[in-house]
């Protein structure tokens, strides 16, 4: 299943998020199945979540379930039984194969309210340039440090966004890169961190930061659907 986070619910976290979704199962009577043992939990399965406060139109998971059901009929169903902003917008039936499997990269944009585009350009220069970027972040297993450069795959200054009519002429930057996943991820923050160190961008302002897509890396630098290999030629949802 693919769904989106959106508006104030991408500060959701991913554990309040597993916990809507569980009681969206229930809601809806989704025949899912639970693993065996002393504390059965819902077959749920999430392929590489979004952090908290990150938008997201592509985040991805796999249910199991005790009995066949319509796909189309599942999503509608989960989508009504959450609340808007998480939304449910494709459903398949697995035919094999593992989901984490699929994904190996996600593309991603962020936009930086009050940044001159040209500032922006020069910051980005000096990171490609760079044969690695170091830097720092907080993990579960203490303060490491990594390689934010290594894992981006492009990344591009997109043209500024006319502001709608009316509103004060502000510059927005937007950043539009494509990063593999790899050990440790390496997050946008990250990457707006590898800016900071390389070309002293300091955005005034906190960025927006929205994920476009998920999946496998074509010849040509799309990203490909991972659920593609599981439609029988129709869109489901």
């Amino acid at each position: 299943m693919r769904y989106a986070k959106r508006g104030p619910l991408r500060f959701t976290s991913h554990r309040d998020f597993a916990r809507a979704f569980e009681r969206a199962l229930r809601r809806a009577g989704v025949p899912v199945a639970f693993s065996q043992g002393f504390t059965p939990h819902p077959k749920i399965s999430y392929a590489s979540a979004a952090p908290t406060g990150v938008a997201s139109e592509a985040e991805y998971l796999e249910i199991g379930l005790r009995a066949e059901v319509d796909p189309g009929e599942l999503r509608a169903a989960l989508d009504a039984a959450l609340s808007p902003g998480l939304d449910v917008l494709d459903a398949v039936v697995a035919t094999g194969g593992s989901l984490a499997d699929r994904i190996e990269a996600s593309r991603w944009r962020i936009e930086l309210p009050e940044v001159d585009p040209a500032v922006l350009e020069r910051a980005v220069s000096a990171f490609l340039a760079a044969d690695e970027v170091r830097v720092e972040r907080m993990t579960k297993q203490g303060r490491r440090a990594f390689d934010a450069r290594a894992a981006v795959m492009s990344i591009d200054v997109l043209p500024a966004v006319d502001p709608p009519s009316g509103a004060p002429a502000v510059s927005c930057a937007i950043l539009e890169m494509v990063v593999r996943q790899v050990t440790p991820s390496v997050r946008p923050d990250d990457v707006l961190s590898g800016l900071r160190a390389v070309a002293d961008l300091e955005p005034p302002v906190p960025p927006r930061v929205i994920r476009l897509a998920q999946g496998t890396v074509t010849a040509q630098g799309a990203i490909a659907d991972p659920l593609e290999a599981d439609r029988d030629g129709a869109t489901i949802g």
